[in-house]
Protein backbone atom coordinates (compact mmCIF):
# COMPACT_ATOMS: atom_id res chain seq x y z
CA UNK A 1 0.00 0.00 0.00
CA UNK A 2 1.33 3.43 -0.97
CA UNK A 3 2.00 5.54 2.13
CA UNK A 4 3.96 8.60 0.93
CA UNK A 5 5.13 10.43 -2.14
CA UNK A 6 8.01 12.89 -2.39
CA UNK A 7 9.89 15.04 -4.86
CA UNK A 8 13.52 16.10 -4.69
CA UNK A 9 14.43 19.09 -6.85
CA UNK A 10 17.93 20.41 -7.24
CA UNK A 11 18.64 24.04 -6.46
CA UNK A 12 22.11 23.63 -7.92
CA UNK A 13 22.97 21.15 -10.66
CA UNK A 14 26.19 20.11 -8.95
CA UNK A 15 25.15 20.14 -5.30
CA UNK A 16 23.19 17.09 -4.20
CA UNK A 17 22.89 18.38 -0.65
CA UNK A 18 21.13 21.60 -1.68
CA UNK A 19 17.63 20.46 -2.56
CA UNK A 20 14.02 21.54 -2.45
CA UNK A 21 12.17 18.68 -0.73
CA UNK A 22 8.42 18.16 -1.08
CA UNK A 23 6.52 15.26 0.45
CA UNK A 24 2.94 14.18 1.10
CA UNK A 25 1.33 13.40 3.46
CA UNK A 26 4.36 13.25 5.78
CA UNK A 27 7.93 14.49 5.77
CA UNK A 28 10.42 11.89 4.50
CA UNK A 29 13.42 13.65 6.04
CA UNK A 30 13.01 12.33 9.57
CA UNK A 31 15.09 13.75 12.40
CA UNK A 32 16.51 10.35 13.26
CA UNK A 33 17.79 9.84 9.72
CA UNK A 34 18.98 13.10 8.21
CA UNK A 35 20.93 11.29 5.48
CA UNK A 36 17.90 9.52 3.99
CA UNK A 37 17.56 11.99 1.10
CA UNK A 38 21.20 11.66 0.04
CA UNK A 39 20.95 7.87 0.32
CA UNK A 40 17.87 7.92 -1.94
CA UNK A 41 19.69 9.95 -4.59
CA UNK A 42 22.82 7.83 -4.47
CA UNK A 43 20.79 4.63 -4.53
CA UNK A 44 18.84 5.56 -7.65
CA UNK A 45 20.07 3.54 -10.63
CA UNK A 46 22.91 2.01 -8.61
CA UNK A 47 24.41 5.35 -7.50
CA UNK A 48 24.62 6.76 -11.01
CA UNK A 49 22.04 9.53 -10.64
CA UNK A 50 24.80 12.08 -10.12
CA UNK A 51 26.48 11.14 -13.39
CA UNK A 52 25.22 8.64 -15.99
CA UNK A 53 21.52 8.75 -15.26
CA UNK A 54 21.31 12.52 -15.24
CA UNK A 55 23.62 12.98 -18.23
CA UNK A 56 21.64 10.51 -20.33
CA UNK A 57 18.32 12.11 -19.47
CA UNK A 58 19.65 15.61 -20.09
CA UNK A 59 20.95 14.55 -23.52
CA UNK A 60 17.61 12.92 -24.30
CA UNK A 61 15.84 16.08 -23.15
CA UNK A 62 17.86 18.21 -25.58
CA UNK A 63 16.97 15.87 -28.47
CA UNK A 64 13.31 15.77 -27.49
CA UNK A 65 13.13 19.53 -27.08
CA UNK A 66 14.38 20.02 -30.62
CA UNK A 67 11.86 17.54 -31.98
CA UNK A 68 8.80 18.14 -29.82
CA UNK A 69 8.54 21.20 -27.63
CA UNK A 70 5.14 20.07 -26.39
CA UNK A 71 6.74 17.36 -24.20
CA UNK A 72 9.45 19.11 -22.17
CA UNK A 73 9.74 16.43 -19.49
CA UNK A 74 11.84 13.33 -20.09
CA UNK A 75 10.91 10.56 -17.70
CA UNK A 76 13.38 7.83 -16.78
CA UNK A 77 12.78 4.27 -15.67
CA UNK A 78 11.62 3.69 -12.07
CA UNK A 79 14.13 2.11 -9.72
CA UNK A 80 13.31 0.02 -6.67
CA UNK A 81 15.27 0.79 -3.52
CA UNK A 82 15.29 -0.59 0.00
CA UNK A 83 16.91 1.83 2.43
CA UNK A 84 16.59 0.75 6.04
CA UNK A 85 12.91 -0.03 6.48
CA UNK A 86 11.93 2.25 3.57
CA UNK A 87 10.53 0.45 0.51
CA UNK A 88 11.05 3.01 -2.26
CA UNK A 89 10.38 3.39 -5.98
CA UNK A 90 12.11 6.38 -7.57
CA UNK A 91 11.72 8.05 -10.95
CA UNK A 92 14.09 10.62 -12.47
CA UNK A 93 12.74 13.55 -14.51
CA UNK A 94 14.97 15.56 -16.85
CA UNK A 95 17.99 14.47 -14.83
CA UNK A 96 17.14 17.21 -12.35
CA UNK A 97 14.30 15.91 -10.19
CA UNK A 98 13.47 12.69 -8.43
CA UNK A 99 9.93 11.55 -7.65
CA UNK A 100 9.69 8.80 -5.08
CA UNK A 101 6.95 6.49 -3.82
CA UNK A 102 7.11 4.92 -0.37
CA UNK A 103 5.31 1.60 0.08
CA UNK A 104 4.65 -0.84 2.87
CA UNK A 105 7.61 -3.20 3.20
CA UNK A 106 5.74 -6.24 1.84
CA UNK A 107 4.61 -4.46 -1.35
CA UNK A 108 6.18 -5.10 -4.75
CA UNK A 109 6.98 -1.69 -6.32
CA UNK A 110 7.18 -3.18 -9.81
CA UNK A 111 3.41 -3.73 -9.71
CA UNK A 112 3.18 0.06 -9.96
CA UNK A 113 5.68 0.64 -12.75
CA UNK A 114 3.20 1.24 -15.56
CA UNK A 115 0.86 3.50 -13.59
CA UNK A 116 3.82 5.47 -12.15
CA UNK A 117 5.34 6.22 -15.56
CA UNK A 118 2.06 6.72 -17.41
CA UNK A 119 0.51 9.05 -14.83
CA UNK A 120 3.71 11.10 -14.50
CA UNK A 121 3.83 11.53 -18.26
CA UNK A 122 0.12 12.32 -18.50
CA UNK A 123 0.20 14.96 -15.77
CA UNK A 124 3.43 16.60 -16.91
CA UNK A 125 3.41 16.30 -20.71
CA UNK A 126 -0.28 15.96 -21.61
CA UNK A 127 -2.20 17.89 -18.96
CA UNK A 128 0.82 20.14 -18.28
CA UNK A 129 -0.33 20.60 -14.71
CA UNK A 130 3.05 21.59 -13.28
CA UNK A 131 6.04 23.67 -14.36
CA UNK A 132 7.92 23.07 -11.09
CA UNK A 133 8.32 26.80 -10.62
CA UNK A 134 5.55 27.21 -8.08
CA UNK A 135 5.37 25.46 -4.69
CA UNK A 136 1.59 25.16 -4.72
CA UNK A 137 1.61 23.67 -8.23
CA UNK A 138 4.22 21.13 -7.15
CA UNK A 139 2.19 20.16 -4.08
CA UNK A 140 -0.99 19.75 -6.15
CA UNK A 141 0.92 17.65 -8.69
CA UNK A 142 2.21 15.36 -5.93
CA UNK A 143 -1.20 15.01 -4.31
CA UNK A 144 -2.85 14.24 -7.66
CA UNK A 145 -0.22 11.63 -8.49
CA UNK A 146 -0.46 10.17 -4.98
CA UNK A 147 -4.24 9.79 -5.20
CA UNK A 148 -4.18 8.26 -8.69
CA UNK A 149 -1.49 5.73 -7.80
CA UNK A 150 -3.06 4.93 -4.44
CA UNK A 151 -6.43 4.42 -6.11
CA UNK A 152 -4.81 2.02 -8.57
CA UNK A 153 -3.18 0.06 -5.78
CA UNK A 154 -6.15 0.06 -3.45
CA UNK A 155 -8.79 -0.76 -6.02
CA UNK A 156 -6.79 -2.90 -8.47
CA UNK A 157 -4.12 -4.67 -6.45
CA UNK A 158 -4.89 -4.62 -2.74
CA UNK A 159 -8.59 -5.39 -2.83
CA UNK A 160 -8.80 -8.13 -5.44
CA UNK A 161 -8.42 -10.83 -2.80
CA UNK A 162 -11.03 -9.33 -0.48
CA UNK A 163 -13.60 -8.70 -3.19
CA UNK A 164 -13.25 -12.24 -4.50
CA UNK A 165 -14.88 -13.50 -1.32
CA UNK A 166 -17.93 -11.34 -2.01
CA UNK A 167 -18.50 -11.61 -5.77
CA UNK A 168 -22.08 -10.39 -5.51
CA UNK A 169 -21.29 -7.42 -3.25
CA UNK A 170 -20.79 -3.85 -4.33
CA UNK A 171 -17.45 -2.07 -4.37
CA UNK A 172 -18.44 1.43 -3.31
CA UNK A 173 -16.22 4.49 -3.22
CA UNK A 174 -17.50 6.99 -0.65
CA UNK A 175 -16.23 10.57 -0.75
CA UNK A 176 -16.63 12.12 2.71
CA UNK A 177 -16.10 15.86 3.00
CA UNK A 178 -17.05 18.92 5.01
CA UNK A 179 -15.33 21.82 6.73
CA UNK A 180 -12.92 21.16 9.59
CA UNK A 181 -13.98 19.93 13.04
CA UNK A 182 -17.31 18.46 12.01
CA UNK A 183 -16.30 14.89 12.93
CA UNK A 184 -15.34 13.24 9.62
CA UNK A 185 -12.27 11.36 10.84
CA UNK A 186 -14.03 10.36 14.05
CA UNK A 187 -16.89 9.00 11.92
CA UNK A 188 -14.48 6.96 9.78
CA UNK A 189 -12.72 5.68 12.86
CA UNK A 190 -16.05 4.78 14.50
CA UNK A 191 -17.26 2.61 11.63
CA UNK A 192 -13.80 1.11 11.11
CA UNK A 193 -13.04 0.21 14.74
CA UNK A 194 -16.31 0.77 16.59
CA UNK A 195 -14.46 3.13 18.93
CA UNK A 196 -14.59 6.85 19.71
CA UNK A 197 -11.76 8.79 21.33
CA UNK A 198 -13.05 11.84 23.18
CA UNK A 199 -9.53 13.29 23.32
CA UNK A 200 -8.77 12.90 19.65
CA UNK A 201 -8.81 16.45 18.29
CA UNK A 202 -5.92 16.43 15.81
CA UNK A 203 -7.21 17.87 12.49
CA UNK A 204 -6.64 15.65 9.47
CA UNK A 205 -4.10 16.97 6.96
CA UNK A 206 -4.31 14.18 4.41
CA UNK A 207 -6.77 12.05 2.50
CA UNK A 208 -7.42 9.08 4.78
CA UNK A 209 -8.68 6.02 2.92
CA UNK A 210 -10.28 3.23 4.93
CA UNK A 211 -11.93 -0.02 3.84
CA UNK A 212 -14.96 -1.48 5.60
CA UNK A 213 -16.21 -4.89 4.59
CA UNK A 214 -19.97 -5.26 4.95
CA UNK A 215 -22.34 -8.02 3.98
CA UNK A 216 -23.67 -5.69 1.28
CA UNK A 217 -20.19 -5.13 -0.17
CA UNK A 218 -16.89 -3.33 0.33
CA UNK A 219 -16.79 0.35 1.24
CA UNK A 220 -13.80 2.51 0.31
CA UNK A 221 -14.17 5.68 2.39
CA UNK A 222 -12.13 8.71 1.32
CA UNK A 223 -12.03 11.01 4.33
CA UNK A 224 -10.84 14.43 3.14
CA UNK A 225 -9.20 17.15 5.27
CA UNK A 226 -11.50 20.08 5.96
CA UNK A 227 -9.20 22.98 6.77
CA UNK A 228 -9.48 25.96 4.44
CA UNK A 229 -6.06 25.38 2.84
CA UNK A 230 -7.05 21.85 1.76
CA UNK A 231 -10.49 22.55 0.30
CA UNK A 232 -9.25 23.30 -3.21
CA UNK A 233 -7.97 19.72 -3.27
CA UNK A 234 -11.33 18.14 -2.50
CA UNK A 235 -11.99 17.68 -6.20
CA UNK A 236 -8.92 15.43 -6.42
CA UNK A 237 -10.70 12.79 -4.38
CA UNK A 238 -14.05 13.10 -6.13
CA UNK A 239 -13.05 11.09 -9.19
CA UNK A 240 -14.98 7.86 -9.73
CA UNK A 241 -17.04 8.43 -6.58
CA UNK A 242 -20.14 6.26 -6.17
CA UNK A 243 -21.68 8.33 -3.37
CA UNK A 244 -20.90 11.65 -1.70
CA UNK A 245 -21.27 12.25 2.03
CA UNK A 246 -21.32 15.84 3.26
CA UNK A 247 -21.03 16.31 7.01
CA UNK A 248 -22.32 19.33 8.94
CA UNK A 249 -21.77 20.12 12.63
CA UNK A 250 -25.37 20.87 13.64
CA UNK A 251 -24.25 22.15 17.05
CA UNK A 252 -22.14 24.96 15.58
CA UNK A 253 -24.53 27.31 13.80
CA UNK A 254 -21.86 30.02 13.70
CA UNK A 255 -20.20 28.11 10.85
CA UNK A 256 -23.35 27.26 8.89
CA UNK A 257 -22.71 30.04 6.36
CA UNK A 258 -19.16 28.79 5.77
CA UNK A 259 -20.31 25.19 5.47
CA UNK A 260 -23.09 26.10 3.04
CA UNK A 261 -20.72 28.15 0.86
CA UNK A 262 -18.17 25.33 0.63
CA UNK A 263 -20.78 22.72 -0.22
CA UNK A 264 -22.32 24.67 -3.08
CA UNK A 265 -18.92 25.77 -4.35
CA UNK A 266 -17.85 22.16 -4.82
CA UNK A 267 -21.26 21.09 -6.12
CA UNK A 268 -21.54 23.87 -8.70
CA UNK A 269 -17.94 23.65 -9.92
CA UNK A 270 -18.05 19.90 -10.52
CA UNK A 271 -20.35 17.58 -12.41
CA UNK A 272 -21.99 16.00 -9.36
CA UNK A 273 -25.50 15.70 -10.70
CA UNK A 274 -26.97 12.20 -10.55
CA UNK A 275 -24.42 11.10 -7.91
CA UNK A 276 -26.16 9.87 -4.73
CA UNK A 277 -25.69 12.29 -1.83
CA UNK A 278 -25.94 11.64 1.89
CA UNK A 279 -25.95 14.64 4.23
CA UNK A 280 -25.00 13.96 7.83
CA UNK A 281 -26.04 16.34 10.58
CA UNK A 282 -23.42 15.31 13.13
CA UNK A 283 -23.07 16.09 16.85
CA UNK A 284 -26.82 15.94 17.40
CA UNK A 285 -26.03 14.85 20.97
CA UNK A 286 -24.93 18.43 21.69
CA UNK A 287 -28.32 19.89 20.86
CA UNK A 288 -30.55 20.21 23.93
CA UNK A 289 -34.00 18.77 23.35
CA UNK A 290 -36.90 18.14 25.63
CA UNK A 291 -37.17 14.36 25.86
CA UNK A 292 -40.98 14.46 25.73
CA UNK A 293 -41.07 15.76 22.17
CA UNK A 294 -37.58 14.90 20.95
CA UNK A 295 -38.72 13.42 17.60
CA UNK A 296 -40.83 16.46 16.82
CA UNK A 297 -37.99 18.85 17.60
CA UNK A 298 -35.55 16.81 15.52
CA UNK A 299 -37.91 16.98 12.54
CA UNK A 300 -38.22 20.74 12.98
CA UNK A 301 -34.45 21.12 13.26
CA UNK A 302 -33.93 18.95 10.18
CA UNK A 303 -36.31 21.15 8.16
CA UNK A 304 -34.53 24.30 9.36
CA UNK A 305 -31.15 22.93 8.29
CA UNK A 306 -32.42 21.75 4.92
CA UNK A 307 -34.02 25.14 4.30
CA UNK A 308 -30.92 27.06 5.36
CA UNK A 309 -28.56 24.98 3.21
CA UNK A 310 -31.09 24.87 0.34
CA UNK A 311 -30.69 21.12 -0.02
CA UNK A 312 -34.20 20.97 -1.48
CA UNK A 313 -32.77 22.45 -4.68
CA UNK A 314 -30.81 19.22 -5.32
CA UNK A 315 -33.30 18.13 -7.97
CA UNK A 316 -30.85 15.94 -9.91
CA UNK A 317 -29.53 13.89 -6.99
CA UNK A 318 -31.00 11.09 -4.97
CA UNK A 319 -30.23 12.45 -1.50
CA UNK A 320 -31.01 11.83 2.15
CA UNK A 321 -30.44 13.76 5.38
CA UNK A 322 -29.57 11.79 8.54
CA UNK A 323 -28.78 13.07 12.03
CA UNK A 324 -25.78 11.38 13.63
CA UNK A 325 -23.72 11.41 16.77
CA UNK A 326 -20.35 9.79 16.22
CA UNK A 327 -19.67 10.10 19.94
CA UNK A 328 -22.73 8.09 21.03
CA UNK A 329 -22.89 5.98 17.83
CA UNK A 330 -26.39 7.34 17.14
CA UNK A 331 -27.59 6.37 13.63
CA UNK A 332 -24.17 5.05 12.54
CA UNK A 333 -25.66 1.73 11.44
CA UNK A 334 -28.44 3.61 9.66
CA UNK A 335 -25.83 5.61 7.74
CA UNK A 336 -24.11 2.44 6.51
CA UNK A 337 -27.41 0.94 5.38
CA UNK A 338 -28.40 4.19 3.68
CA UNK A 339 -25.14 4.29 1.72
CA UNK A 340 -25.89 0.95 0.06
CA UNK A 341 -29.55 1.83 -0.42
CA UNK A 342 -28.72 5.07 -2.26
CA UNK A 343 -26.02 3.46 -4.40
CA UNK A 344 -28.24 0.51 -5.32
CA UNK A 345 -31.11 2.83 -6.22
Amino acid sequence: MLSKIFLLKRKNSYDLTNLDIYSYPEDINKKDNKDIVLKIIQGHDQESLENDCCDNLKSERVVNSAQDKSNPFVIGNPVSQLIGNQNLYTLCINGEMLIGLVFEKEDNPYDYREIFVDMSNELLNIEKCCSFKDDIAIENFLITLFIDIKRFGDETLEQVHDVSFHPSGLFTKVFLFGIDEVGKSSFTRRIKTGKFNDNYFTPSKRFNIEYIQRQDGLLSIWDSPGQNTFRDRWLLGLQDTNIIIYMVDVANQLRFDESKTEFWKIYNENDLQDIPLLILGNKVDLINHNNSNNDEQLKRTEKEIIDFFEFDSLHHNNWKFVFTSVKTSYNIEKVLNTIFTLVSA
